[in-house]
């Protein structure tokens, strides 16, 4: 696998979606939960979403139950809370494991492509791994890293 776009993925409903549907796309993959204490960074996603994806921005959103399961068991449920709560209206994926034996394999490729301080494991929800438009990751972030915190390098990889 040479990029992001040579991944498929699953969406909510079960059925799989070519990552090739992004291409020539900067995209922000996050790994998500909804009952975090992070969970409000979804309006900050969902804020630079809007801002940027007519010049070419697309966020796809990860729920992931490895921390201290704060994720819904129901995917719909997931999806439900952040429509509801915060007007996600971006991608978001069915569940996924981000480490260990079943973690998903694109975030097998992200991980290996860029570390994490002292791991390439990812640490909590949130993690957050910015894509140039040939499906290359150019930079990986925090947990604690606020989505507008961001801006300025997706403003530079939009060339914005």
């Amino acid at each position: 696998m040479n990029s992001v776009y040579d991944f498929t993925v699953k969406k909510p409903s079960g059925d799989e979606i070519s990552l090739k549907n992004f291409n020539a796309k900067a995209l922000l993959i996050v790994n998500t939960a909804s009952k975090c204490g992070l969970t409000p960074q979804f309006k900050g996603l969902q804020e630079l979403y809007e801002k940027y994806k007519d010049q070419g921005l697309q966020i796809l959103g990860f729920p992931c139950d490895q921390f201290n399961n704060q994720e819904f068991d129901d995917i719909d449920e997931t999806t439900q809370f952040c429509q509801l709560n915060y007007g996600v209206s971006f991608p978001m994926f069915a569940k996924v494991d981000v480490n260990g034996d079943k973690e998903e394999p694109l975030f097998t490729f992200l991980k290996t492509k860029k570390k994490g301080l002292l791991t390439k494991n990812i640490k909590w929800n949130f993690t957050k791994f910015l894509v140039d438009e040939n499906g290359q990751v150019v930079e990986r972030y925090a947990p604690t890293t606020e989505p507008g915190n961001i801006e300025k390098d997706i403003q530079r990889l939009l060339n914005l």
